[in-house]
C-alpha cells in the first residue's frame, strides 16, 4: 500500500515463461490455461505466530483455500452467496474459528449439505466477531470443507458501492473492495490474519453491462451469460496469499495492454489517460526482476479506480488498485507504481505475520521502490524522493508519542490502522538503506535477494527478520553487527545514531529560491518554477522556518505566490496538496474554494486527513470551514478515510 507519490532489462527465465503463456489483448487479459494453477507448488506452513487482531487459532485448524460464489446486488448494496472453505486441522481438533464482522450468516454446512453447528461470539470494536464452526474431529492431515451461505451488509467497511455520479463516466455504478488491514472479514468469512495464507477461486455474478475484475487470474474474459441481464466471471489465485489481498472491482471497465504481461483497467473515459500515465510499468517490472529475482505472479495489471479510493495504491496481487490522483499528465507521480510493484516481493511474497510488524511490508517496499526508480529514472531522481520522505519522517517523529516511533509495535487492543503511518514506510526504508550503506550494495543485494527466496510464502516477524540478517548477512562479524545497530532500529523509538540524512544536489537551487522568497521577501516571479520537476516543487512548498511556529508568510506573499504560480488551479495532486497545506495553515481565505474542490473530488486519505487536520487547527475560522466541507465530502469517502477524519472533525 502506498501513501506516497515515480532501455528494458532482460526478464529472468521463469517470469518470461509465465508472460509468454499469459499474453494480452486489447479487450481483456487472456484466460490462463488450467496448467497455470500449478505454477507455484508452494508449501502452506502452519502459522503459530500470535495475531491479536484475529480470533483464529491456526495451529489447531486453518483455512487453506476459499471458493467464492457471490452475486453483486447494486440496488441493495449487498454481495450474497456462498464461501466454501478448505480447512485443515490438528489431530483431535473438532472446530475452526473464523473472523467475521457484521455478516448475515444464513447457514453453515459441509460439502454434502449436512448442517454444521455454528455460533457467532460477542462483537469487539474494530475486530468483529468470532464465527466458530463445529466439525468432525480431525484424524490427521485431511481437509474438510465448510460451506457458509451469507450476505454482506450495505455498510460493510471493505466495500464501497458508488452511484454513477461518483464515477468518471457518470453513467454506471461501481464497486470496489479494500481489505487491509482487517476489513476482509466484512465481506468474506475466513481467518482474516496476514499470517494465514490462502489460495482462492471465485465466481462473481454481476449486471451484464459491467465488468468484474479480481486480484487473481481471470478465467472467463468477457464473462459468461447467466440469468437475463447478468453475467458471471470466474477467477483463480493459485498462490497462497494473506486474505487482506483478496480484492474485487466491478464497474464499466475497459482494458489496454502495456506489453505482453502488463496492462491497465479503467473506465472508458479515463482509459487512454491512464494507459499513457502508466506506460513505464512494463519497464519497472523488468527493473525489479533484475534487482531481486523473478516476478512470480504471472500478469501485473493495474486498476484505475474512481477518486474515492482511500489509498494511493493497494498491492493486490496481479492487479494493483490505484488512485486517479497519480494521473498528472507527465508521469511525474508513477513512483506509486514502483511501490505497489515492489510489494510483489516484500508484502505479497514475504508478509508480516501480524500488524505489529507492518514495517516489514512497507519499509522494505519503500526501499525497493526507490531502487526501481533509480534503475529506471536515475540516481538523482531516486535521491530526491529519499529527501522528501526524510523530511516527512522528521515531522512524523515529532508528532507521535515515542512508543509509536518504533518499527516493531505492540498494537494489542488498538486498531491496526494506527500503525499505518510514515514510521513503517520511511523509518523502515531508512533502516534498510542504512543496512545497504554499511554492508555495501553488492553484499546487501545478494542478501536481500536471498531473503525473498528463503522466506517466500512464509509469515515474517521482526524476530525472524533479525535472525535472518544475523545468519545470512552479518555471519558472525562483530564489527558489522555493531555498526548496523539492528535492535536499536527495530525496537527503540526515534532514529539511531547511524542514521544518515539523504542529500540531493537538485534541491540546492530550490533551497536558495525558498530562502530568497520566504526570508528575503523576493518576488514569486523570480522563482524558476517552470524549470523544476514535481519533487523540486514539493520541496519548495514544504519549506518551513527552523524552529518557528504559526504563520511564516504575509498575505501579500501568499497572494503573489498563488497568482504567479496559479497554485489553486494546480493539476498535480501532490503539488496542489503541498500548496493547500501552506494556504490553510495561514488562513488564506482565497484558497478555501480550491481546498473544497480538492477535498470533494477525491478521497485519498493521505491528502484528506492532513488537510482537515490543518483546517481544524486554525480555531474557529478553520473549524467552520472543516465542518461545512466535510458535510459535503463525507458521503463520497471510503470508510477507511471517514474512520480517520471523523475523529478530527468530531463526527459520531
Amino acid at each position: 500500500m502506498s501513501q506516497k507519490l515515480i532501455g528494458r532489462v532482460s526478464a529472468l527465465a521463469l517470469a518470461a515463461a509465465l508472460s509468454a503463456s499469459l499474453g494480452a489483448c486489447a479487450t481483456a487479459p487472456a484466460a490462463v490455461d488450467d496448467s497455470m494453477a500449478q505454477i507455484q507448488n508452494v508449501p502452506k506452513p502452519v502459522n503459530r505466530i500470535a495475531d491479536s487482531h484475529s480470533y483464529a487459532r491456526p495451529a489447531d485448524a486453518r483455512v487453506v483455500h476459499v471458493d467464492l460464489d457471490l452475486k453483486a446486488d447494486f440496488d441493495a448494496h449487498v454481495l450474497s452467496g456462498k464461501a466454501t472453505l478448505d480447512v485443515t486441522g490438528r489431530r483431535g481438533v473438532d472446530e475452526v474459528i473464523l473472523d467475521v464482522r457484521n455478516l448475515d450468516i444464513r447457514s453453515v454446512t459441509d460439502a454434502q449439505g449436512r448442517a454444521l453447528a455454528w455460533s457467532v461470539g460477542a462483537d469487539q470494536a474494530f475486530m468483529g466477531q468470532p464465527l466458530t464452526v463445529k466439525l468432525p474431529t480431525f484424524a490427521g492431515h485431511e481437509t474438510q470443507k465448510v460451506v457458509i451461505d451469507y450476505a454482506t451488509r450495505p455498510d460493510a467497511s471493505a466495500l464501497q458501492w458508488l452511484n454513477p455520479q461518483q464515477t468518471a463516466g457518470k453513467q454506471k455504478p461501481f464497486l470496489f473492495s479494500q481489505g487491509q488491514a482487517i476489513l476482509t472479514r466484512t465481506w468474506i468469512p475466513t481467518q482474516d490474519s496476514p499470517g494465514i495464507r490462502q489460495t482462492y477461486t471465485a465466481r462473481i455474478e454481476a449486471p451484464a453491462d459491467l465488468t468484474v475484475v479480481m486480484a487473481a487470474e481471470m478465467l472467463t474474459p468477457g464473462g459468461e451469460a447467466t440469468t437475463p441481464g447478468h453475467k458471471a466471471w470466474r477467477f483463480r489465485m493459485a498462490n497462497p496469499i494473506p486474505p487482506y489481498l483478496i480484492a474485487i472491482g466491478v464497474g464499466d471497465l475497459a482494458f489496454a495492454p502495456l506489453d505482453e504481461r502488463t496492462g491497465v483497467w479503467a473506465e472508458p473515459s479515463s482509459l487512454e489517460a491512464s494507459r499513457h500515465e502508466l506506460e513505464p510499468t512494463a519497464q519497472m517490472v523488468d527493473a525489479a526482476e533484475a534487482l531481486y529475482g523473478p516476478y512470480l505472479w504471472g500478469r501485473y495489471d493495474l486498476l484505475m479506480l474512481p477518486p474515492s479510493f482511500p489509498f494511493g495504491g493497494m498491492e493486490n496481487p496481479m492487479l494493483t488498485f490505484a488512485t486517479p490522483t497519480i494521473i498528472a499528465g507527465d508521469r511525474s507521480l508513477v513512483s506509486l507504481v514502483a511501490h505497489e510493484l515492489a510489494h510483489s516481493w516484500s508484502g505479497n511474497l514475504v508478509t508480516n505475520a501480524n500488524w505489529d510488524d507492518f514495517w516489514l511490508n512497507e519499509g522494505f517496499t519503500s526501499y525497493f521502490e526507490n531502487r526501481i526508480m533509480e534503475a529506471v529514472y536515475g540516481r538523482d531522481a531516486a535521491v530526491q524522493e529519499q529527501v522528501l520522505a526524510w523530511g516527512g519522517l522528521q515531522d512524523e517523529l515529532k508528532s507521535l508519542p515515542p512508543e509509536d516511533t518504533r518499527l516493531h509495535l505492540d498494537l494489542t487492543g488498538r486498531d491496526p490502522d494506527e500503525g499505518m503511518n510514515t514510521i513503517a514506510y520511511d523509518k523502515g526504508a531508512a533502516f534498510v538503506r542504512t543496512m545497504e550503506r554499511i554492508a555495501g550494495r553488492e553484499v546487501f543485494d545478494a542478501w536481500l535477494r536471498g531473503y525473498f527466496e528463503r522466506n517466500a510464502w512464509v509469515p515474517m516477524t521482526s524476530e525472524l527478520f533479525l535472525k535472518d540478517v544475523r545468519e545470512h548477512l552479518v555471519k558472525g562479524d562483530a564489527a558489522l553487527e555493531a555498526a548496523l545497530m539492528l535492535d536499536e532500529w527495530v525496537y527503540q523509538p526515534g532514529l539511531p545514531s547511524n542514521a544518515v540524512a539523504p542529500v540531493s544536489n537538485a534541491f540546492s537551487v530550490v533551497d536558495q529560491a525558498a530562502n530568497a522568497f520566504y526570508v528575503d521577501r523576493g518576488p514569486a516571479s523570480a522563482i524558476a518554477w517552470s524549470d523544476w520537476n514535481t519533487q523540486q516543487r514539493q520541496r519548495f512548498l514544504s519549506w518551513r522556518p527552523t524552529g518557528g511556529t504559526g504563520a511564516w508568510l504575509t498575505e501579500a506573499q501568499l497572494s503573489d505566490l498563488n497568482q504567479t504560480l496559479n497554485l489553486d488551479a494546480e493539476g498535480n495532486s501532490e503539488v496542489r496538496f503541498a500548496w493547500l497545506q501552506v494556504a490553510l495553515a495561514h488562513r488564506y481565505e482565497p484558497s478555501v474554494a480550491s481546498a473544497e474542490a480538492f477535498l470533494t473530488s477525491m478521497g485519498r486519505r493521505k491528502f484528506v486527513l492532513p488537510l482537515f487536520q490543518t483546517l481544524w487547527n486554525q480555531g474557529d475560522w478553520g473549524q467552520a470551514h472543516a465542518r461545512r466541507i466535510y458535510a459535503k465530502a463525507r458521503p463520497l469517502y471510503h470508510p477507511v478515510t471517514t474512520g480517520s477524519v471523523d475523529a478530527v472533525v468530531g463526527q459520531n
